[in-house]
């Protein structure tokens, strides 16, 4: 290992463990009323330190959600990869999903939408949950767990009911908690897709 690259490792591990410090405070507290000096202040840093992470405000946060969201499909595709059964892994999929959105506060998420920049991840992350419980769908109907269903247009119903959660909507009309609207979720989805067997007695 050469200097320059020893030296790297320690800078990197700070900066991994600043972005962390700041994802648990914005998911905490939110980000759009927080200056630089506020969060140099609350995280014991110089603004210098804050800049080596991004140029701006608004480049940070969107770092820092990004930071969030690829932290949380990692967890996730951790729990999915321990599932063998297809509807195992569209149960772990969706409860982790919910676990890793429990810290997320309503100011993270109201803040997270308003901003245009940060919108733009948050969404892409739902089309990507999407996208992925499609996938299982159509694995389920290939093996003949799950009856014929168009796996796409299913894949978009709960892309936009996961967005709904995440926004906020879905607690608001409903009075779930994020947490029990995708348990609802799970089991409104393996109970419509599993396939049904009757076996007629003669």
């Amino acid at each position: 290992m050469t200097t320059s690259e020893g030296r790297r490792r320690p800078v990197n591990a700070r900066r991994a463990q600043l972005l962390d410090r700041l994802r648990d405070l914005f998911l905490a507290e939110g980000f759009a009323h927080f200056t630089l000096d506020d969060l140099a202040a609350r995280l014991h840093c110089s603004k210098s330190t804050l800049y080596t992470l991004a140029g701006s405000k608004e480049q940070l946060a969107v770092r820092v959600v990004a930071h969030y969201f690829k932290s949380a499909t990692q967890q996730v595709e951790q729990r999915v990869a321990a599932a063998d059964d297809v509807r195992e892994k569209v149960r772990a999929y969706l409860d982790a999903a919910a676990e890793a959105l429990r810290p997320a506060s309503r100011e993270f998420i109201d803040d997270m939408a308003a901003n245009i920049a940060t919108r733009t991840t948050y969404e892409a992350n739902a089309h990507a949950a999407a996208d992925r419980l499609r996938g299982f769908i159509g694995e389920g109907v290939r093996q003949g767990v799950f009856r014929e269903v168009h796996a796409a247009f299913v894949g978009e119903m709960v892309g936009l009911t996961i967005v709904g959660i995440q926004r906020g909507e879905i607690g608001e009309r409903t009075g779930l908690s994020d947490a029990a609207a995708f348990e609802a979720l799970s089991q409104f989805l393996l109970g419509g897709l599993t396939a049904q067997y009757t076996v007629e007695e003669k």
